[in-house]
């Protein structure tokens, strides 16, 4: 899979263009983006990135790639991300990184996002692959009973024997609904839970997804 994860990074750095602002996602494909993006800077690509994360703001520095805040811009040209699902519409579940809530910020600012994944992330359906809820540490159980109560079955998410904490200072739910019907009313139901700061559902963001199966690259693009 990390063949295919680098030729979709690599083709969607095509899309960059000099003097845009870049949102850079998060993840292992997104890795080979901004190390390919980190290549054309320093052979004269001049770009500004907003880091989705934490972890890719301190890829990106060491790549030397100038970064920039919503202090100094208004909007994002093109960020390139990860999924870790997409279905038949383009649709996506993201967080397995942890990082959906700023990954959904950078996102609503861009004017085009492009999805890079592997073959083993397309599905017909969205819900294989847990939905992770951010929410805020106090009352958070409350949060998960809610959650369960919808057919959620949420678990908390731990590293090294504590709960994960994001970026943000949040924690993370994962939540296995299965097969999810109607993914746009299922994110807005979870966002209008008290305690939820943001969900893992990404439904009609991706403008352009490149896949990559093997050595074929596919390039999809969402129809309005």
């Amino acid at each position: 899979m990390s063949e295919e994860k680098r030729l979709a990074a690599e083709r969607a750095v095509e899309y960059v263009q000099d003097g845009m602002v870049v949102g850079l996602g998060t993840g292992s494909t997104v890795v080979y983006a901004v190390k390919k993006l980190g290549e054309h800077v320093r052979d004269g690509l001049r770009i500004r990135g907003i880091p989705t994360s934490e972890n890719t703001r301190q890829l990106a520095e060491a790549e030397g790639i100038p970064l920039v805040g919503f202090e100094t811009v208004s909007a994002v040209d093109l960020t390139i991300d990860g999924a870790d699902e997409v279905d038949l519409e383009l649709n996506l579940i993201k967080g397995g990184g942890a990082a959906l809530l700023r990954e959904k910020i950078v996102s609503a600012a861009s004017r085009e996002n492009v999805i890079i994944v592997d073959s083993s992330k397309t599905v017909q359906r969205l819900g294989d692959f847990p939905l992770p809820v951010e929410v805020i540490p106090f009352g958070w159980q409350v949060v998960a009973r809610r959650i369960d109560a919808l057919g959620g079955n949420p678990k908390l998410r731990h590293k090294d024997g504590s709960p994960l904490v994001t970026d943000q200072g949040h924690w993370i739910l994962d939540c296995a609904f299965g097969a999810i019907p109607d993914a746009a009313g299922l994110e807005r139901t979870l966002n209008n839970l008290p305690g939820v700061v943001e969900n893992g559902l990404f439904i009609k963001r991706c403008t352009r997804l490149v896949l990559a199966q093997g050595q074929e690259l596919i390039v999809r693009e969402r129809t309005p």
